[in-house]
């Protein structure tokens, strides 16, 4: 589904006083925000883009010329965020089907959130298309453009929304799993954490991979809580092995673990699933979920976050940690007459326990001691809660 008839509305035109710095040219990832916002609309195949500007406008137009995204003026910016929205919305055509907003200090949504938007809108029926996380609605809604003589004609009391509040009957909620549709930059402090998030934007967080589970892949309340304690035993893991010299990125551990099984049940379903994870924009996760099934055993190589959730995979049999030997049994007795599959099993397991000899090494303990579930809640074992230690 693409962009066509579909116009993205920036709204870069304010102060930015809360953040005592001009927010469009702040940097992020090599990148200023303006510039990082409009690439997420054109990379979703959204051909229209256009940023509303106010103060400091010639400090702006020379960047979106080099962008060749058309830009508007809001001669009042000084009213508020809304005199930018109507200055956008006034320059829609009847071409236009529906637009999105975004204001410029609202830079990490994800691809994969406009492009679903963009399949709600046209799917649902409806003129109103917002992103929810958590059940908290964020940025970008996508409005039927049909709305756009009515929000000129606004007289502006409590802004867009005020407005779209009225039109609820018309307007669809799209689940999404990405966390920064809900967060913005206001403050200097707003900024440092969007640094720090930028600096692992391509692994999906403890709750985006929750989202992706429920949400996204409907996957089964069963299969979510082996995930969980798949992913809760490869952190406990990885935290040992950093505490005795290891660099093992612990949120790539976490992620990769609760995601290793979303394609369960189709065909190579880690390749499946790997797939899935590298056009959602996930390159590090999918590398280990595709080699969950079997890691190498490391020769010279240092353990790596890969031998780590393989490991943890093949010691949780539903979700009860169990042994080895234990986890493998009923294959192998499932399969004592089939000699092939037999080997193949085998040869699974035998890797398997060199991979723990390895790690129990590195520890200088048995893997056991990690065997012993801590307490938890049965609740908390019913929803498959997940580890949070890593963020």
């Amino acid at each position: 589904m693409n962009g066509d008839r579909i116009t993205a509305i920036i709204l870069a035109g304010g102060y930015s006083s809360r953040m005592q710095d001009f927010k469009p040219l702040l940097e992020l990832g090599g990148m200023t925000l303006l510039e990082r916002v409009i690439r997420l609309f054109q990379a979703a195949a959204t051909k229209d883009v256009r940023v509303v500007v106010g103060y400091r406008a010639p400090d702006l137009v020379p960047l979106l010329d080099q962008w060749g995204v058309g830009w508007v003026l809001n001669d009042r910016y000084q009213d508020g965020m809304f005199s930018s929205v109507t200055a956008g919305v006034a320059t829609l055509g009847p071409d236009t089907d529906a637009f999105f907003l975004l204001p410029v200090d609202i830079p990490l949504v994800r691809n994969h959130t406009v492009l679903d938007l963009i399949q709600a809108y046209r799917t649902s029926g409806k003129s109103i298309a917002y992103p929810t996380f958590q059940g908290r609605r964020g940025h970008p809604p996508l409005i039927s453009a049909g709305y756009a003589e009515e929000i000129l004609l606004w007289s502006g009391d409590g802004g867009l929304r005020s407005l779209l509040r009225q039109k609820e009957a018309d307007a669809a909620e799209v689940p999404v799993a990405d966390e920064h549709v809900v967060l913005d930059m206001d403050t200097r402090a707003d900024y440092q954490r969007a640094l720090a998030k930028w600096k692992d934007y391509d692994i999906p967080s403890a709750a985006e991979c929750m989202a992706l589970l429920r949400e996204r892949f409907s996957v089964k309340s069963s299969l979510v809580r082996h995930c969980s304690r798949v992913s809760e035993l490869a952190l406990r893991l990885g935290q040992a092995l950093n505490r005795h010299g290891s660099r093992l990125n612990l949120k790539l551990i976490v992620a990769a673990g609760l995601l290793h099984d979303i394609s369960r049940g189709r065909p190579n379903h880690a390749a499946t699933a790997a797939g899935i994870l590298l056009d959602l924009g996930y390159p590090a996760v999918a590398e280990i979920v595709e080699a969950h099934m079997d890691s190498p055993v490391p020769g010279d190589r240092p353990v790596c976050e890969r031998d780590v959730v393989c490991l943890s995979d093949k010691l949780v049999q539903g979700d009860l940690v169990v042994s080895l030997r234990k986890r493998f049994q009923k294959r192998l007795d499932r399969h004592s007459n089939d000699p092939g599959t037999l080997a193949e099993i085998t040869a699974r397991l035998t890797n398997a326990l060199k991979l723990q000899r390895r790690i129990e090494e590195m520890l200088g303990k048995p893997i056991d001691s990690f065997l012993s579930d801590p307490p938890r809640e049965e609740h908390d074992a019913q929803e498959g809660n997940l580890p949070t230690e890593a963020w």
